[in-house]
């Protein structure tokens, strides 16, 4: 579903360029993957997208709890905007909280279902779980989208060597 807040023309340029992605490689495919997180980093509004980049800029310092404070009022006053939801589960996950980065994961999905990065979280999650067919069916479900991507393929390769049993 896409978001209803993004500006016009930003759907048709996501399809895009994830029709692009699933052919790149290497550095194409790394700038595509940028070119689409920016897309996606849109929430229609500049109040939501200071939000987003103040709980991102908390996030890569490491504090976590205002990392989430700003995070949970963009997704309380955005809903319907998938990237909040992302980052939001990027904190609960740095902090071991993988149910409630689950839900939030889940939430990403099912507003933006295109969402790799969602995808991604959600086969690291599985993995921290020792739930490996799930990482792996989260892993495919991201290869899928982004084939090129180095963390899926080292992830895809490491669970089926195990075969889909504990890691």
């Amino acid at each position: 579903m896409p978001n209803p807040a993004a500006p016009s023309g930003s759907e048709e340029r996501a399809t895009r360029l994830l029709g692009e992605l699933k052919s790149a490689e290497g550095g194409e495919a790394e700038r595509i993957a940028r070119e689409l997180s920016l897309e996606w980093s849109k929430s229609g509004s500049p109040v939501m997208d200071l939000l987003l980049k103040r709980g991102r800029d908390a996030l890569e310092r490491g504090d976590f709890p205002l990392a989430y404070e700003h995070l949970t009022a963009l997704t309380d006053h955005a809903p319907q905007f998938a990237e909040g939801w992302h980052m939001r589960a990027m904190v609960l996950y740095r902090q071991d909280r993988f149910g409630m980065a689950l839900h939030d994961l889940g939430r990403a999905l099912s507003l933006e279902p295109r969402h790799y990065e969602a995808m991604i979280g959600l086969g690291a999650i599985f993995e921290q779980l020792e739930r490996p067919a799930q990482a792996l069916q989260a892993y495919q479900l991201a290869a899928a989208l982004y084939p090129a991507h180095e963390q899926v393929v080292e992830a895809l390769a490491r669970l089926e060597r195990h075969g889909g049993e504990t890691l």
